[in-house]
């Protein structure tokens, strides 16, 4: 059903519109009672449009006064409906209409995509690098050139035009089936509404914050950030790394995504095992024979980080292992995992 309203004026119309008909064949009934309810329908139609078709009976004096003010009453009233709905038709408001019904149904059938919120620098970077890995995300955003690049052809992003400090924007953008939020808005107070209005709604929820103000790190994770990024702290400390050891720098980039989807480092939850799998080492998992990926690293449920862990290391609940390996083994890893 199309939104009230949006189309409040079509609506209004349309309802005259019924009106009109409905008095005219109410009307035909009372002055002549040969008229059947077809043929009532029928006179009121043919006299509304003034399309000049024979009546059903000659009218009488009293059945043609009546003709006129109908005449008079409906062809304005239809007159007026065309040209209303030429208007929705021609200002492309069905069009839109039609875009953001796509835009929905696309958003509810998703499951475990990320949220943006702000398609700014960061925005557009962070978007880029998951629509490279092929992960699904939905854009908020507020300002409507920014809304209309996003849903050209071109781009074909799913995007949710609203204030993402909102708790019904965020439900639209499908926060309860999220995996993860990233607000990456240029003011620190906005960011730290959006950051307390997502972990209101979901408190397992993965959620990332762009921080321009030393002070703001602090507050973001109070509000519940799991993380705070400063792009410009991240950029100089970037750039003199780049400086000091640049072939690691590229290196670590080319494995975190950022030089393309040659090469994955993947994180493997406890939770994501299979039971016969959980509380094991490392070594009886044979995550390297069964897959090809390289385990790289280690999480314990304390938080702790172990490069290249020992064979021997428990894997125990609320732990992560890092893996490195190409598209094809990550892929095979995680389909042994699935059962």
């Amino acid at each position: 059903m199309l939104p009230f309203q949006q189309f409040r004026k079509l609506y209004i119309t349309a309802g005259l519109l019924l009106l009109v008909i409905f008095g005219g064949t109410l009307g035909f009934l009372v002055i002549n009672p040969q008229y059947t309810f077809v043929e009532a329908l029928y006179m009121t139609v043919i006299t509304i449009g003034t399309v000049g078709f024979r009546e059903v009976y000659h009218p009488s004096a009293q059945e043609k006064v009546f003709i006129i003010f109908l005449i008079v009453a409906g062809f304005g009233i239809f007159a007026y409906a065309i040209t209303t709905l030429t208007v929705y038709v021609m200002d492309g408001e069905f069009s839109r209409y039609y875009k953001t019904y796509k835009t929905v149904s696309a958003i509810n059938q998703l499951e475990g995509h990320v949220i943006i919120c702000g398609y700014g620098r960061n925005g557009r970077q962070a978007a880029h690098v998951l629509k490279k890995h092929s992960k699904r995300f939905v854009v908020i955003e507020s300002k409507q050139d920014v809304i209309d690049t996003l849903l050209s052809h071109k781009h074909s992003d799913l995007v949710v035009k609203g204030d993402a400090t909102q708790d019904e924007v965020l439900e639209k953008a499908g926060i309860h089936r999220a995996s993860a939020l990233i607000t990456t808005l240029p003011v620190d107070a906005d960011n730290l509404f959006i950051v307390l209005t997502a972990r209101s709604l979901r408190g397992d929820l993965t959620i990332i914050s762009r921080a321009s103000d030393d002070n703001s790190d602090k507050k973001l994770k109070t509000a519940g950030a799991n993380n705070v990024i400063m792009p410009d702290r991240i950029g100089g400390a970037h750039m003199a790394s780049l400086v000091l050891k640049p072939d690691v720098i590229e290196f670590v980039d080319f494995i975190t995504g950022q030089g393309g989807p040659e090469i994955n480092l993947e994180e493997i939850t406890y939770e994501s095992l299979p039971e016969h799998l959980r509380n094991r080492s490392i070594r009886e998992l044979e995550i390297r024979n069964r897959s090809g990926a390289n385990i790289v690293g280690f999480k314990s449920g304390k938080g702790e980080y172990v490069i290249n862990p020992s064979p021997e290391t428990p894997f125990l609940p609320d732990g992560k292992l890092f893996v490195l390996g190409t598209p094809e083994q990550i892929t095979k890893l995680k389909a042994l995992l699935a059962h």
